[in-house]
């Protein structure tokens, strides 16, 4: 497949999967970091706006813009869709800092919460936070492991 001249926020593609076609959308491209996604639930191509108005199964980081453009990721780019008003703001990404001892990770002493721009920790931190996805950038393997594990949960 060749890959798009640009790819943009909005943007809906089709990555290949070995249990199937995984659909995402890039909701952002951060400069010093990396791109986010919604994992998508299966739609009707046909009609993207409704694909991209579903709840996402999964928003992640992934070098997606590099890994297609050079190659490394087979995607069909199948158009472009507004991007649901609850996803249009930088999403607020978690990361656990563990207590150490005797080089023994132990429990989470706080968190560290991130919007793209600045850091802000808590040891408190409200319940909501729990379903924040975690501040890490995957690798495109694992992202599409993840991405079909969370395919083949929802049939």
């Amino acid at each position: 497949m060749k890959p798009p001249a640009t790819i943009n926020p909005g943007d809906i593609f089709e990555l290949d999967g070995e249990s199937g076609p995984v659909l995402v959308q890039l909701t952002h491209r951060h400069g010093t970091s990396s791109d986010v996604v919604r994992v998508l639930p299966r739609g009707d191509a046909r009609d993207l706006e409704a694909v991209a108005r579903q709840e996402a199964l999964m928003v992640a980081m992934v070098p997606l813009s590099g890994a297609i453009e050079s190659g490394r990721l087979k995607a069909r780019r199948l158009g472009s869709a507004a991007i649901p008003e609850a996803a249009r703001a930088f999403p607020t990404f978690r990361m656990a800092i563990r207590d150490k001892k005797d080089g023994v990770r132990g429990d989470v002493a706080y968190w560290w919460f991130w919007d793209g721009e600045g850091l802000v920790y808590s040891a408190d931190p409200p319940a909501e936070s729990e379903h924040m996805p975690y501040r890490e950038v995957l690798s495109v393997d694992e992202f599409l492991r993840r991405a079909r594990q969370l395919m083949s949960e929802i049939g």
